[in-house]
């Protein structure tokens, strides 16, 4: 539990310390030019905002592991048996994350087909990782841990669920790539915005790492 609220926290110093350097350290002049220039060179307003919101999104987590550890305190929590379907699904999501990573380097080298190719392969490895966690889902109330008996499994759908919507929502902006992409759409958009996808995509899997992490610890 500790480790996991450390690792959150180192988060949250990865990004404020790079709003930090991207708002301080960039004159306004600079900026200036930037907005002048167009999309091409407008990336520090778009990074900005995705810093804040994934400091937010941090601070939120934190929050539910928090709350989460407090719960498991009272003596009515009792431990779930974890789907093995949880460590597939991680892998899923590894595979998402690594396939984004090695979008973004295509997109950096301009190649446009391999764009394509990497943003399927990470939509479809997403779509699956939250399908896996329906299925996780579905088999614990096969076991008959349902929330109003047992508090473990309102938490674990609850950690799990708003790891999925802050997913649905990164798929949106995903979708919108994709769909440049193969519009051919101008190229320096479908760059940034696979830049930020992939930014996002590995947060969301540090994220997920952590809340498996102390699913695990707890229902060990």
């Amino acid at each position: 539990m500790t480790i996991a609220l450390v690792l959150l926290s180192v988060i949250m110093a990865i990004v404020v310390g790079w709003l930090v350097r991207k708002t301080l350290h960039t004159a306004p002049w600079v900026e200036q030019r930037a907005v002048e220039a167009g999309p091409a060179l407008a990336l520090l307003p778009i990074q900005v905002g995705l810093g804040v919101f994934l400091a937010v999104a941090t601070s939120l987590f934190a929050l539910l592991i928090t709350a989460y550890h407090m719960r498991m305190m009272e003596a009515d929590w009792a431990n779930l048996d974890l789907p093995r379907v949880l460590w597939l699904n991680s892998a899923v999501l590894v595979i998402a994350s690594v396939a984004m990573q090695w979008t973004v380097g295509a997109a950096r080298r301009g190649q446009i087909d391999s764009v394509r190719t990497g943003l399927v392969a990470s939509g479809v490895a997403s779509f699956a990782f939250l399908g896996g966690q329906i299925w996780a889902w579905q088999q614990l109330d096969a076991t008959g841990h349902y929330s109003a008996a047992n508090p473990a499994y309102a938490f674990f759908v609850l950690l799990t669920a708003v790891h999925g919507v802050h997913l649905l929502g990164g798929l949106a902006v995903w979708a919108r790539a994709t769909l440049r992409a193969m519009r051919g759409a101008d190229f320096v958009k479908v760059r940034l915005s696979v830049e930020l996808c992939t930014v996002y995509w590995h947060f969301l899997l540090i994220v997920w790492v952590a809340l498996f992490g102390v699913l695990l610890y707890s229902h060990r």
